[in-house]
């Protein structure tokens, strides 16, 4: 079978079993901030099992995209030497959300694997949690399992839990035996960790929760994630024993091998760049863009590491983004997302090639110079931070070249030399921090802010300092919980409401409005009076400046879709922060706008505000605003029902949003880009205005091109002629000072040569000079060096700090060198220089010992020639 018929025979029978086929989600989490990346398929059920989220179906069926290549889960360095270790690979897998439990687990994989599948029952090996006596009863008594072909195993092996609290629960693993010509033993014996016997599926029934104590509370609800690794499978059911060997890699392998020009299939660094195109095209396809941090430093190391095994074949070019197409011939029909984006991947894989061709051979260059000296068989940790701070190598990528040459990296001192960077700059890619954070909020809050500016409600709880308190007085900074709020938290890009919260005595400032799960934190200071919990209180916001952030949220939905239009469909948005003056807006494109883009998206907005269509907002199911057309912002986390917002002719833009919009688009009055900048590789960001703010920032402009023509004293309509005829002048007048310089400092040249002395033979001018440009001080170097012939010269300028040039002729360089003569001068001012051992410059700021130090460049000479 091919891996694609089997993906979709896993998936057909088990929605044949009632199952949901539920899609794959995005490799970045929407739901667990502290993984990197989705690491298995249970990732986006994680607040089902929790508690914390109900669907619709009991039963649900995926195969999921992972990538373990960073943090806890990282294959990488193994990548492409073994025979099943992936950055990217599938997971199939079937839940049951307190549906069924073990049986039916159990009887669905077998029948799976021995119905469907075929595989001969004599061919698999089952495990065990050592005290899940009723999983055993069930294979060995209900499924007649030989007990010759079963082991029980401890907790290590067969025992999955979420964390050192919360859900876990036995195992029970399914493998597959490759038969008595590959060494191993079964699972349990000494030999396991032969390649005979792989696991081809786990089990999971989780069916308690782990207290703090250690103790085992039985779930309400037990549940069932198993996960069966798609290549895996496909090696099973080829007949091959590696998972390069199956059909998938086997097409991208000769793909890659065609693009490289080698023929050897069975070249580990040919594995590796078959296996890393799917982690990046991935990933790209999820909106993950290369950096230097985070989850985009993860995607540039793969990268480069797959650059790096192709240079190591002989690859000299670039490559690496040529192979998008074959992997969108491979997989496009079970993800098209991944054909969808085929064209921005391309441009991003070949942007990163350009940039890492650069730095490869410098870096590989320094790094065999380093090892021609190297006695010992450890790269040292400084070295590889070096090559990584400079040079761009990521230490796994130098730790692969290591083991290439029988060495080892240097892990911990490059740590450590990451520790001392970091504790000098600031630590880029944390979370932010908010000041609810550690609340433990125990109730809900309704949102009536849709409709309403100003509202009863009661308060719920109270917090000062992060402890719950059933009183707050004034002049206390404190966290208000209400039973219902028109206050907007801060959420989808859109700051929170400020605002008050009054009582009949009372009166509370609210300075932002945060969220916490279900609950909105209305955050601020005590003004006047004291509230307690169960107060009845009124909740009134700064309706003006909410206006103002509503036509700044529907312009920004504009925009976006206006983006897509002009730009492409590739435009996703990669962050946003709406507020009331104005808005920003991240998304991903590789180059600058050009002006005449920037004026298309303001066009086209402006054309969709004078339409003055009505805005329309409705609750359905996600399924159904995907298939409307509605766009779901990357990495975000939606609930079954969902709020499509709709704006413009024609449904210009339709969105997913819970944010607060204008009632009509002419209500936004007009709208302005005023800039647009780079970011990050591959985002960049627009900043704008609308309403208001837009006229305000129209008027300064005005201002400024009226002012600009008082100076140039001409009216609007010329002041652009004669700001380029002003430019033209100046222009004119540059050179004509710079050739003036140039003469002087060519008749102060002259006046110098009567200063030359006699050094053992060899003529010396050390001087200062006067009156001459830094930058002309090397010209005149060069040309005293023509005029005498043979000879050395330092010339010293002034100013704030000191400037130094030394030059040599080519006929005394062999006796002394300008770097060493500069440097000589140059640490008597506190500074330091180099250059060619004809030519060098330095500096330093200790001026007042100019003279002295230049009087030493005849005795320094004079030992160096003697």
């Amino acid at each position: 079978m091919k891996t694609s018929e089997i993906r979709q025979a896993f998936l057909q029978y088990f929605a044949s079993q009632g199952h949901e086929i539920v899609p794959s989600s995005s490799l970045v989490p929407g739901n667990d901030p502290t993984l990197l990346f989705t690491n298995a398929g249970m990732v986006q059920f994680k607040d089902v099992f929790l508690g914390r989220e109900q669907r619709q179906s009991t039963r649900a069926t995926s195969s999921q995209r992972c990538v373990r290549a960073g943090g806890k889960h990282n294959d990488l360095e193994n990548v492409g030497y073994t025979a099943r270790h992936h950055t990217f690979f599938e997971m199939l897998g079937n839940f049951s959300f307190g549906d069924y439990f073990k049986e039916d687990a159990i009887r669905f994989a077998w029948e799976f694997l021995t119905g469907v599948m075929k595989l001969p029952k004599e061919k698999l090996w089952i495990t065990v949690y050592q005290d899940d006596q009723e999983a055993e009863k069930i294979w060995l008594e209900t499924m007649g399992v030989d007990p010759e072909r079963f082991s029980r195993l401890g907790a290590d092996s067969n025992f999955w839990q979420m964390g050192d609290t919360g859900p876990c629960g036995p195992c029970t693993e399914i493998f597959y035996d490759h038969g008595a010509d590959v060494w191993g033993g079964p699972p349990g014996s000494p030999e396991e960790d032969g390649d005979r016997y792989i696991e081809i599926w786990n089990l999971v029934f989780m069916q308690y929760d782990r207290q703090p104590d250690g103790e085992l509370q039985p779930l309400p609800k037990p549940s069932v994630d198993t996960g069966m690794g798609l290549e895996r499978i496909a090696a099973v059911m080829q007949s091959v024993h590696s998972n390069y060997e199956i059909d998938l890699f086997v097409n991208l392998l000769n793909a890659a091998a065609k693009v490289i020009g080698t023929q050897d299939l069975e070249e580990k660094s040919l594995r590796v760049v078959a296996d890393h195109i799917r982690s990046c095209a991935f990933l790209i396809t999820d909106g993950v863009m290369p950096s230097n941090e985070g989850r985009g430093y993860v995607l540039r190391r793969i990268l480069r590491r797959a650059i790096r095994h192709g240079n190591k074949l002989g690859m000299k070019d670039l490559f690496f983004y040529k192979l998008v197409k074959p992997l969108v011939l491979e997989m496009g029909d079970a993800y098209p997302e991944l054909r969808q984006a085929q064209t921005q991947i391309e441009k991003i894989l070949k942007l990163e090639e350009e940039q890492f061709a650069k730095t490869l051979e410098q870096g590989l260059r320094i790094l065999d110079q380093e090892l021609e000296s190297l006695q010992a068989k450890q790269i040292p940790g400084d070295l590889v931070f070096k090559l990584y701070d400079t040079y761009g190598f990521p230490a796994d990528l130098t730790a692969d070249i290591a083991r290439e040459r029988e060495l080892t990296i240097d892990q911990t001192g490059f740590e450590q030399a990451m520790h001392q960077q970091k504790s000098r700059s600031k630590e880029a890619g944390k979370f932010k921090s908010g000041y609810h954070d550690g609340i433990e909020v125990l109730t809900a809050t309704g949102f009536t802010g849709y409709q309403q500016s100003e509202a009863p409600a009661t308060i719920t709880e109270l917090f000062v300092g992060g402890v719950s308190v059933a009183q707050v007085m004034a002049g206390q900074e404190a966290i208000i919980v209400l039973d219902s709020t028109p206050f907007y938290a801060e959420s989808g890009g859109q700051i929170g409401d400020v605002g008050f919260i009054n009582s009949a005595d009372a009166s509370f400032e609210v300075i932002d409005t945060g969220k916490e799960r279900q609950a909105h934190l209305h955050h601020g200071v005590m003004t006047s009076g004291s509230l307690q919990v169960g107060d009845a209180i009124t909740a009134v916001i700064d309706n003006s400046r909410r206006q103002a952030i509503r036509l700044n949220h529907s312009a920004t939905h504009l925009m976006h879709a206006a983006l897509r239009m002009v730009l492409g469909s590739h435009v996703t948005q990669k962050g946003s922060l709406v507020g009331a003056d104005r808005l920003r807006f991240d998304f991903t494109h590789m180059e600058p706008m050009k002006p005449e883009e920037i004026r298309a998206v303001e066009r086209l907005v402006n054309e969709q505000i004078r339409g003055n269509s009505e805005v329309s907002t409705e609750l359905m199911a996600i399924d159904d605003a995907k298939a409307c057309g509605a766009m779901a912002l990357f990495g975000e986390k939606y609930d079954d029902e969902v709020r499509v917002l709709t704006m413009g002719q024609d449904r210009f833009s339709i969105e997913l949003c819970g944010g607060t919009h204008v009632a009509r688009t002419g209500d936004i009055g007009v709208f302005r880009i005023i800039s647009e900048t780079g970011v990050a590789a591959g985002i960049r960001r627009i900043e704008a205005v609308s309403g208001q703010a837009a006229m305000d920032w129209i008027d300064a402009t005005e201002d400024t091109v009226d002012a600009i023509s008082s100076l140039l004293k001409t009216n609007r309509e010329q002041v652009l002629e004669r700001v380029q005829q002003s430019l033209d002048r100046v222009k004119i007048l540059e050179k004509e000072l710079e050739r003036q310089k140039a003469k002087l400092a060519s008749s102060a040249g002259d006046e110098l040569l009567q200063q030359v002395k006699d050094v053992a033979g060899v003529k010396v001018l050390s001087a200062e000079v006067d009156g001459v440009d830094p930058k002309a001080l090397r010209d005149m170097v060069d040309k005293l060096k023509d005029k005498l012939g043979s000879g050395i010269i330092v010339l010293g300028l002034g100013g704030e700090k000191a400037n130094l040039v030394a030059g040599v002729t080519k006929d005394l360089t062999s006796k002394v060198k300008a770097g060493d003569l500069v440097n000589h001068v140059a640490q008597q001012l506190g500074g330091r220089g180099g250059g060619r051992p004809d030519l060098a410059m330095a500096g330093g700021p200790n001026v007042a010992n100019l003279a002295v130090a230049l009087g030493s460049v005849e005795n320094w000479v004079s030992e160096k020639l003697n």
